[in-house]
């Protein structure tokens, strides 16, 4: 099971950190963030793998959001810093069971419910 917290509203240049809290075997070797903005399709955010030591993120939160992960409390977390109107979205926690890190959403074995984060301009 996999349960996100941490959305909600902030304005334009704000921050909010995700929390994606894991039980069993949801706590995989490769986790992610994704997101879904009304009537678009899901979008992969950021993934990290067992160690931390590969990350990789979509070319539009480059440089802004960061991905880490505690596995001694089966915990994810995504950073995300100067946040923009574009950003406003449903964002899902996911796990992979097989090793590397993949923005292929199809490739995710387990997902959170979400949380909503609205960037106000």
């Amino acid at each position: 099971q996999l349960v996100e917290s941490g959305g909600g509203l902030v304005q334009a240049g704000g921050s909010l950190r995700l929390s994606c809290a894991a039980s069993g075997r949801a706590f995989s070797s490769v986790m992610g963030w994704f997101r879904q903005a009304p009537e678009k399709a899901r979008e992969f955010v950021a993934g990290i793998n067992w160690s931390g030591g590969s990350t990789l993120y979509a070319d539009s939160v480059k440089g802004r959001f960061t991905i880490s992960r505690d596995n001694a409390k089966n915990t994810m977390y995504l950073q995300m810093n100067s946040l923009k109107p574009e950003d406003t979205a449903a964002y899902y926690c996911a796990a992979k069971k097989s090793v590397g890190v993949t923005d292929r959403t199809e490739r995710y074995d387990y997902w959170g419910q979400g949380t909503q984060v609205t960037v106000s301009s």
